[in-house]
């Protein structure tokens, strides 16, 4: 039961700010781990408890990672004040950081010798269904983590997929979910700045298109983005700078071209180097606007 569950979430950023709060709705006793004063005041507020380091919040049944890389994953895990020197032994390590596979399997063994439980659980969904309890769990791990972790996992999600029985393939199919839509936030960019370079209504555009055999869930959601000029990072172009990158690496080393990935990569280095970085990944559709002398909303730059 819930009551009976401590959980532990270190990193209380976008989607781990909405796990946290749907674990606290759930009933699980919930402790949040963040560098942030002002991010852990306010889950304090909510009821959790809140904690400046991960060793602080290790005594849990269940500890998710929510960082931004696999080095930030090996620093909260055992790095200085990190979590599983000050973990029992058989605590469950969900590992909910897109990363290549190879470093989720390298973490899932590291964890095993230090007699602890993981699962490479990368996530999807964007920050409305975090904060629902509805994002999308990708997973593989033994089949005993899974069913001791159940009761969380079911309080953050709207579908956890069993993916496999070892660390890796969780990563790996993040990883096509990534490619997937890198090259669809690059699209929308690439469409909606030519369809303001010919002068149609962006809005009526989006409108058409949302309905049209051309939407994909992107456009829909990242194109009011750019029609609104609302560029604050809800996914930032960093974010796809990394995740794009370990697609061409993953599919450089065995040998698989990937043609649109190099593409949509190029442009997120490209919006990263012009200063966007920390921008939402919308942003992109700014290199693009003013390479073609158009300005579009909320861009002063």
């Amino acid at each position: 039961m819930p009551e009976n569950q401590v959980v532990t979430v270190i990193g209380l950023g976008t989607m781990g700010w909405g796990a946290a709060l749907s674990l606290l709705r759930a009933g699980f006793k919930t402790q949040g781990v963040d560098l942030r004063p002002e991010v852990l005041d306010r889950f304090a507020a909510l009821g959790g408890q809140s904690h400046t380091t991960p060793a602080a919040a290790a005594v849990a049944d269940v500890i998710f990672v929510f960082v931004v890389n696999a080095d930030q994953v090996r620093a909260v895990l055992f790095g200085p004040a990190g979590a599983v020197a000050a973990a029992r032994p058989g605590t469950i390590f969900v590992l909910c950081v897109t990363m290549p596979p190879r470093d989720a399997i390298s973490i899932a063994g590291e964890l095993a010798a230090c007699g602890m439980a993981s699962l490479d659980a990368p996530v999807s969904g964007g920050a409305a269904k975090a904060l629902s309890g509805e994002m999308t769990i990708m997973a593989s791990g033994p089949d005993a983590t899974f069913s001791a972790a159940a009761p969380a996992l079911a309080a953050m999600s709207a579908k956890v997929f069993r993916l496999g029985d070892v660390a890796g393939i969780g990563s790996q199919v993040k990883m096509i979910n990534q490619l997937l839509a890198g090259v669809h936030i690059a699209a929308t960019a690439e469409a909606l700045v030519l369809a303001a370079g010919v002068g149609l209504d962006l809005r009526t555009v989006h409108e058409v298109i949302s309905q049209s055999a051309g939407a994909s869930w992107m456009f829909q959601n990242r194109g009011p983005h750019i029609i609104d000029g609302d560029y604050a990072p809800r996914s930032a172009v960093d974010i796809f700078v990394k995740d794009l990158a370990i697609v061409a690496g993953e599919a450089a080393g065995i040998g698989v071209p990937t043609p649109l990935t190099t593409a949509a990569l190029a442009l997120f280095a490209q919006a990263q180097a012009a200063g966007l970085g920390r921008e939402d990944d919308a942003a992109v559709a700014k290199v693009l606007a003013r390479a073609a002398g158009l300005q579009l909303p909320g861009d002063v730059g």
